[in-house]
């Protein structure tokens, strides 16, 4: 089975009400669980993860 890449960039600075990072969008618990996460999870959170970059960003 393919491995879906992180979308970490090394910055993982965790700010705002959420706790999103502002590098990559994900929380704390998020990243940690990436590796073990479902396709069908994956996909759901990397649908989630372009919005919340668009928020963090704008």
């Amino acid at each position: 089975m393919k491995r879906h890449k992180s979308p970490c960039i090394d910055v993982c600075k965790f700010t705002g009400p959420n706790k999103w990072c502002l590098g990559c969008g994900r929380t704390k618990e998020e990243a940690q669980k990436w590796k073990k996460l479902k396709p069908y999870d994956i996909k759901r959170l990397q649908n989630s993860l372009k919005k919340r970059m668009f928020l963090i960003n704008n």
